[in-house]
Order: structure tokens, then sequence, then C-alpha cells
């Protein structure tokens, strides 16, 4: 199950809707139980700027941040695989800056965090090769196949 949350006067308008479908197929690319959960919440650069200070310890906005968890429901027995947390506002300064739209970001940036939650890290060339091949298999499984993280 995918929680969806989003603070209500971001702009532009998100569809929840496309983020649940571009979740699960990046949780069905990666073998993810059925059952896992996630949380998938869409912000600011307010929000994503006081997290990245407080767990990064970065004092800067960022795009988006996710906190992996290895939790079991204990009523469910579900995986909860943890949360992602993206700016919208930033999401769609880099959509204009790469030339697509707001909400095609938005899809990059909900992969790039299951891709987190999920174990891959981009810290070192080996690792983010990988993680970027699988990146490019999911978006191109939603039909972004040029899309990636501008660095």
């Amino acid at each position: 199950m995918i929680f969806l949350e989003k603070i209500e006067s971001l702009h532009p308008e998100i569809s929840t809707e496309l983020i649940e479908t571009c979740a699960l197929t990046a949780l069905k690319h990666q073998a993810a139980p059925e059952d896992s959960e996630l949380t998938i919440v869409l912000s600011d650069d307010d929000q994503l700027h006081e997290l990245n200070l407080h767990w990064m310890g970065v004092d800067a906005p960022t795009d988006v941040l996710s906190f992996p968890s290895e939790e079991i429901d204990p009523e469910t027995g579900n995986r909860y695989l943890g949360d992602i947390i993206i700016s919208v506002q930033r999401a769609a300064e880099q959509a204009q800056s790469a030339g697509h739209s707001a909400e095609d970001e938005v899809q990059l940036l909900t992969v790039h965090g299951i891709l987190h939650l999920m174990g891959y890290d981009h810290g070192d060339p080996k690792g983010k090769a990988i993680m970027w091949k699988s990146q490019a298999e999911i978006l191109s499984l939603l039909g972004l196949p040029n899309l990636q993280i501008m660095e």
C-alpha cells in the first residue's frame, strides 16, 4: 500500500494517481513484496530544507529525501519500506531547466526515492551505475526513457 500525502497549496498540481502508478511500477520492477508499504509526501522547499539540515547536515533544500525502514507492521505483517519526501517546488524548477513537465520530474524523483528505499546508493561510481540502470529501466516502463537525475 502506498500512502500519499501532499501540502494543500502546492503548485503545480501533481496527480496523486500518477505518482501511485509510478511507485507501483517501480516496486514491481524491484520485485518488492506485494504487501510492502511506503509513504510519499509531496511537499515544498521549506520542509525539504528543514529535513535536509536535520537528517543530512546540509543547510539547503533538496529535491527528494528517502528514509528507509525495515519495520514490520505487527498487526498486518506487512513490510514498511520507508518514507519519500519530494519538493514539488524544486521539481518544477528542475523540470523547467530540463525541458519536461513537473509531473515527469516528480515521477523521476519518486523512482529515485524508491530505489533508495530498496537499498540502492549512488555514492560511488559502481553503485551509481547500478542505480541509474534500474532507474532508466523503470522510467522506460513509464514511457519516460529520456529522464535522468540532474547533477
